[in-house]
């Protein structure tokens, strides 16, 4: 459309005005609300434009969700939408920091969501569509942010729609071996005995902006560099705003009913049974785990050495049962020390299918934890080599990610933890001025 409408207004227009006029054109498609009502109703929205006369074009393209219960009101917010995309193409000073919150000029979250969003020509040749990604998420114009291993920016009902879902989620800073082991072997016992032959099955490391944020603020250049090492590994990344994995389901579902697979750790599930993550729902730990495999949901848990699983106690102290706990013995999803009280409760989700130990897995990699290596890797020691992927270390060094060579004091381990799944703090829909 944009290709279409921009040609015109050059052959029409240039031989008269060119040299004395900047030339637009905008274009959209929407389903908005039928009288009958609308499953899904969003819509693409786009503006290609010179920023001088004779000078290349721009473009911006845009999705976004529709969240108002009327047609009318929906037709009232793409309206603002669709002004604000095109005065901040022409005035916004400056698109690195100030673009995706101008889109919402006048308008909240509460009746638009904006999950896709890519800049791209000579203006932008600086900018990285990642970043405004993130920012979306950030300022709650989106729950989460899809790339494709080549850096793109996907959509994510185009990825996702009707097919199988298998999503690992860690800090992955850096990501290691054990992360690539774990979402192989939970990627082959789920196509092995759950997704139906033939059918389609999309693989995804997420990172929650919680995680992100562990130290207080996100570092954009450890966020990229992050991004960057799990995507030379053929990754798609998912940046999401949902601490708690049944959130996370829900979202999913709106793209798919096809069975999902949750690939973690003992340390995860463990969180995952952590009923204080739940004192906000009114159904407390029930509500949550009923929400979380009410639709062909597992999780596949890859297991933990006994050493490394008590280092993991003494950095978070969660809730479990210390006299479960068996020395030298190998941590696994059948057998994780779960409180007393939910032991029931456990044993009823193994009996479903619905938790799953991970049964080829390497023992060698164990013993691994991610801060141990982000040490050794600040400190040029190369025994961290033999712990991450070859691609993955091959970036660190020639790009001098993840602190390569800075030394210990230069890494903040505050927060390093591996999955948080507690409930955000209530905050009213904002208004972005």
């Amino acid at each position: 459309m944009l290709d279409h409408e921009y040609s015109l207004l050059l052959q029409r227009l240039s031989s008269k005005r060119g040299h004395e006029s900047r030339f637009f054109a905008f274009a959209d498609t929407v389903a908005a609300m039928a009288f009958r009502g609308s499953s899904e109703c969003h819509g693409w929205m786009g503006i290609r434009y010179q920023t001088e006369a004779l000078g290349p074009p721009n473009d911006i393209i845009i999705h976004v969700r529709m969240l108002d219960r009327s047609n009318v009101q929906q037709q009232e917010a793409l309206g603002y939408v669709g002004v604000n995309l095109v005065h901040s193409a022409f005035f916004c000073k400056n698109p690195a920091t100030e673009f995706v919150a101008s889109l919402l000029e006048n308008l909240s979250n509460e009746r638009i969501e904006i999950d896709m969003i890519e800049l791209s020509g000579p203006n932008f040749k600086d900018i990285d569509n990642r970043l405004l990604s993130l920012q979306l998420v950030q300022l709650g114009l989106s729950n989460a942010a899809m790339f494709a291993p080549c850096g793109k920016v996907l959509q994510p009902s185009e990825a996702l729609y009707g097919k199988a879902v298998l999503i690992e989620r860690g800090s992955f800073r850096p990501v290691t071996n054990v992360h690539v082991d774990m979402l192989e072997a939970s990627k082959y016992m789920f196509i092995r005995d759950t997704i139906p032959k033939g059918q389609d099955c999309v693989t995804l490391a997420e990172l929650t902006l919680s995680n992100l944020m562990s130290t207080g603020s996100i570092d954009m250049q450890d966020f990229l560099a992050r991004v960057d090492t799990i995507c030379s590994l053929g990754l798609t990344v998912i940046i999401s705003n949902y601490p708690q994995f049944f959130r996370l389901i829900s979202y999913l579902r709106r793209y798919t009913k096809e069975p999902i697979g949750l690939a973690m750790g003992v340390n995860t599930l463990l969180e995952v049974f952590n009923e204080k993550h739940y004192e906000k729902l009114e159904g407390g730990i029930l509500e949550s785990l009923g929400r979380l495999f009410r639709h062909k949901v597992q999780l596949f848990v890859y297991p933990m050495a006994n050493k490394a699983f008590n280092e993991y106690v003494k950095l978070f102290n969660p809730p479990f049962d210390s006299t479960k706990v068996e020395a030298d013995a190998l941590i696994t999803g059948a057998n994780i020390p779960i409180l007393p009280h939910l032991r029931m409760l456990h044993l009823y989700l193994l009996e479903q299918s619905a938790i799953i130990s991970i049964e080829d897995y390497k023992p060698e990699l164990l013993t691994i934890m991610s801060r141990d290596i982000l040490q050794r890797i600040a400190s040029k020691d190369p025994s961290w080599e033999e712990v991450v992927p070859k691609p993955a270390a091959e970036l660190i060094k020639r790009r001098g990610l993840m602190h390569y060579g800075e030394g210990v004091s230069a890494i903040d381990l505050a927060g390093e933890k591996t999955s948080v799944v507690s409930e955000p703090q209530e905050t009213p829909a904002r208004r972005l001025h």
